[in-house]
């Protein structure tokens, strides 16, 4: 069953045999949460929104069309649930922000290192590519994390955002343009 076609495993799944979702999960999370760990920054959040995201899609698995690759549908579903967990975390950093500037306090961060140089180099550079990465705005974000991360086709890009095929090509341009400004501005910075 492991090797089956997606559409396969949801005609099962839809048939009662739901064990063949689970195979559907095995083959597409790591995946979904690389790309929602770039889209949203945070790997605690991409983990518990692509848990939703296919939670949401079992419940919904009916309304799947064959349109579109499953994961496309699935990646869809993830961002919308990204979308909606972006407005919660504003409203919620807001009221951190207030007490921020009420109190003077400020977050502690209590991790230690002890890593070689090395490697506290290459993690600082990671850190740098994904701070410069979430101050994209988001559409240009998104469309390159998709292309970059997941190596979608434009067309599937396109499919899964909901925007015409120019309108993919020209935020992945500007988004990397955007990227390598901000990162060489932050290693002018540095030195």
């Amino acid at each position: 069953m492991n090797d089956a076609p997606d559409q396969t495993l949801i005609d099962r799944c839809l048939a009662g045999q739901t064990e063949a979702f689970g195979v559907l999960v095995e083959r597409y999370q790591h995946r979904l949460y690389g790309s929602l760990v770039h889209v949203v920054g945070s790997r605690d959040q991409a983990q518990d929104i692509a848990q939703d995201a296919f939670a949401h899609a079992f419940e919904k698995l009916s309304s799947f069309r064959g349109q579109s690759a499953f994961y496309s549908w699935l990646f869809r579903i993830a961002l919308n649930a990204a979308v909606s967990a972006r407005r919660k975390t504003r409203r919620i950093s807001g009221s951190v922000d207030a007490h921020r500037e009420a109190t003077g306090a400020e977050p502690i961060d209590t991790r230690t290192s002890t890593a070689p140089d090395h490697a506290a180099h290459v993690a600082d550079r990671q850190q740098l590519v994904q701070r410069a990465l979430a101050q994209l705005p988001e559409e240009y974000r998104t469309a390159l994390v998709l292309k970059e991360m997941d190596d979608l086709k434009y067309e599937e890009i396109a499919d899964i955002l909901g925007v015409p095929l120019g309108t993919v090509r020209s935020r992945i341009h500007r988004a990397r343009q955007e990227l390598r400004t901000r990162l060489q501005w932050a290693l002018q910075a540095e030195e």
